[in-house]
């Protein structure tokens, strides 16, 4: 071994004994002929003093030492003097005076400094990712990842789950997203697909009388890509067999808890707030709400159809947001101009004094209609509101979206707070109106409520589902359903959608056969497992806990991918391109 301890390890215990360290130099100070190393490992820092009094050879090396030079050196521990002591580091009391140094490795001088409080361009980040993976931030988020993958699989395999790997060359099926295909050279002309989720194998494992089944499954899709978003994720993927819909919510709300307590010690309240898909919608406008604050959705229609506003009167639905501040009237100039960017036509508002309601519009409101408004809204004096007025999908849409942008102006999102909830009861159908036919609102396998099914044919945009999803700080973890396991109404619901006998057959013909040799009822959720990591870590970009991540061109700056492969491997694939290549 190169080392007796880490450089986090030394304290005045081992005062006076001989020890061996070993990392890269973070830093070299010469202060009048003693050189000052700051050691640096995965763990901590230690500091290395090279004294030419003590040793004339090694300080004769130290002197040539660069920041991320890996190095070895052997000493003493010895007492920093007092002035010198460091309380920020648990080595800070000590320090190692070399008697040997061994350079295991050079460094050019790197574009950046391995520093937690430096800001570095993304790009040159993702560029030179084996050195931004070296700060102690990013070291602490794989640490952190690694503790949560340790605590799904402690929890699950108790839980009597069997871990599978599914496979990464599967058939192109439609599941919502484009497939990344990849060629076969044994079949010229034919595809396989890289999974965007192992949805289809787990339904089969199902049939295949695996009970209960997880994975960290890799998932790809070729999508536009956003800060929760990689073209390559990680989900945790779980189904089980001979469950009701509360049963599989059960397992997760308790997963949750033992992650969170065994990586955090923080304690979740369990269970989790249940919401239908449309009380979400009604309340918060999304159906994935932040339960961190409240300032929810208030239905004024009723009360706002009695003024002679033509704007309020003429609407399908009127409602308002009620935040408990004031605004300067140039802030709410910004916010009108905000809302008609993201879809609303206008954005009426009302101050809310101890005098009454002010606001250019308030003409149009009676005594007794603007009484009946401030207690519909229970404002209070200091307080305002806000109003969007127009169909009820426009109303939610862009109220949802300006109570999450209000909560940020007012600072109302608390990152050390975890609420999580679950949206229940979505549609299985949306409809397409540019293609004029209907669509699967998250996927094609999942089961019709009972009482729904004879909705299926006559009017599918009534027809709810099990289907459920995680939600946590206003971010879509995972969805999941109770699924279809007879072939017969798995073929009801590909007819919705317009898939007739022949493609259902030709798409999924393997997973429908699965279900004819008695497939039980079955269940399941796929959890994203690099959002849950970077909530845990505070953030919202997944990049920010993904070892080896892409940027927002779906490029890895580091190895150069996607890159062009040569004429002679494209000949053996059987593929001719017709791209020109830019000169």
């Amino acid at each position: 071994m190169y080392r007796t301890q880490t450089c986090n390890e030394l304290t005045l215990k081992q005062k006076d004994k001989s020890v061996e360290v070993a990392g890269w130099v973070h830093s070299r100070r010469d202060h009048g002929g003693v050189i000052f190393v700051d050691l640096r490992d995965k763990y901590g820092v230690t500091q290395v003093v090279f004294d030419p009094s003590h040793n004339k050879q090694v300080h004769a090396i130290a002197e040539h030492l660069g920041r991320e030079f890996v190095i070895h050196v052997k000493g003493k521990v010895r007492p920093r003097p007092k002035e010198m002591v460091n309380p920020k580091l648990n080595t800070g009391q000590i320090e190692v005076i070399a008697d040997r140094i061994d350079v295991l490795n050079k460094s050019v001088t790197p574009p950046f400094e391995i520093n937690d409080s430096q800001e570095v361009n993304e790009e040159l980040r993702l560029q030179y990712r084996y050195l931004d993976l070296r700060s102690n931030i990013m070291q602490n988020r794989l640490k952190l990842r690694h503790a949560v993958s340790f605590a799904i699989r402690t929890f699950l395999t108790k839980q009597g789950f069997t871990e599978v790997e599914t496979p990464v060359l599967v058939k192109s099926t439609p599941e919502g997203a484009r497939d990344y295909v990849v060629p076969s050279r044994v079949h010229p002309g034919k595809f396989f697909a890289l999974p965007q989720s192992p949805q289809l194998y787990k339904q089969i494992l199902m049939a295949s009388g695996v009970d209960k089944y997880f994975q960290l499954a890799k998932c790809l899709r070729d999508e536009d890509l956003r800060a929760d978003r990689q073209p390559e994720h990680t989900q945790l993927d779980m189904e089980m067999s001979f469950v009701h819909q509360d049963d599989v919510l059960s397992v997760v709300e308790s997963l949750y808890a033992h992650i969170f307590k065994e990586t955090m010690n923080v304690k979740l309240k369990t269970p989790f707030t249940r919401l239908s898909y449309d009380e979400s919608m009604q309340r918060f406008g999304t159906d994935k709400p932040d339960l961190r604050f409240g300032m929810e959705l208030i239905d004024v229609t009723e009360v706002a159809k009695k003024a002679d506003f033509k704007v309020f009167k003429d609407a399908q639905q009127v409602k308002c947001l009620n935040p408990d501040h004031d605004f300067s009237r140039s802030d709410v100039d910004s916010l009108i101009a905000w809302a008609q960017e993201n879809g609303a036509k206008g954005l009426a508002w009302m101050r809310v004094t101890k005098d009454g309601l002010e606001s250019s519009i308030v003409k149009f409101f009676s005594d007794d209609v603007q009484k009946e408004l401030l207690k519909t809204t229970k404002a209070k004096p200091g307080s305002m509101l806000f109003f969007v007025a127009d169909k009820s999908a426009v109303v939610a849409e862009v109220l949802g979206r300006l109570r999450n942008h209000l909560a940020d102006k007012l600072d109302m999102r608390d990152p050390k707070k975890f609420e999580f909830c679950w949206v229940l009861d979505f549609p299985l159908f949306e409809w397409n109106a540019d293609e004029d036919r209907w669509d699967a609102a998250h996927h094609l396998f999942s089961r019709p409520k009972e009482d729904h099914l004879d909705f299926l044919e006559k009017d599918p945009g009534k027809v709810k589902a099990d289907l459920y999803d995680l939600v946590l700080n206003g971010t879509e973890l995972g969805s999941g359903s109770i699924r279809i396991n007879t072939p017969e109404l798995q073929e009801r619901v590909l007819k919705v959608i317009g898939m007739q006998h022949e493609e259902a057959q030709e798409k999924f013909g393997f997973l429908m056969k699965a279900f004819t040799y008695g497939a039980p009822p079955h269940g399941g959720i796929g959890i994203g497992f690099d959002r849950t990591v970077a909530l845990m870590a505070g953030l919202t970009d997944i990049r920010e806990v993904i070892a080896f991540p892409r940027n927002k061109k779906a490029e890895n700056p580091m190895d150069g991918s996607p890159s062009d492969v040569d004429d002679k491997q494209m000949k053996e694939l059987h593929i001719k391109t017709s791209i020109l290549k830019k000169s």
